[in-house]
């Protein structure tokens, strides 16, 4: 693969980010009562697809580099799904 070691740079890149927003993800929620849960799964869904790309890219562990993007696939919906929904109108 052509700029294989790119990629696997780009994805600890994306790795550090995920790691770096979980924490930041963990420490708002303390303060919040855990209302941010949205941002914990996608920052979980982030350090699960850059791990699995990893793997993929070193193409070691093949098989739990897939089951690690489907586990990140469902973190990203869980996310989706908890995301802050919109506050209803005021009474007037």
């Amino acid at each position: 693969m052509i700029g294989r070691r790119y990629w696997i740079l780009i994805w600890y890149g994306i790795l550090l980010l995920g790691i770096l927003g979980l924490g930041a993800a963990l420490h708002w929620g303390q303060r919040t009562q855990w209302r941010n849960l949205d941002e914990i799964f996608r920052a979980i869904g982030t350090i699960l697809v850059s791990v699995g790309m990893i793997l993929l890219l070193y193409q070691v562990g093949v098989p739990i580099g897939q089951v690690l993007l489907v586990a990140a696939l469902v973190a990203f919906v869980l996310a989706f799904y908890l995301g802050r929904h919109p506050e209803p109108p005021s009474p007037e």
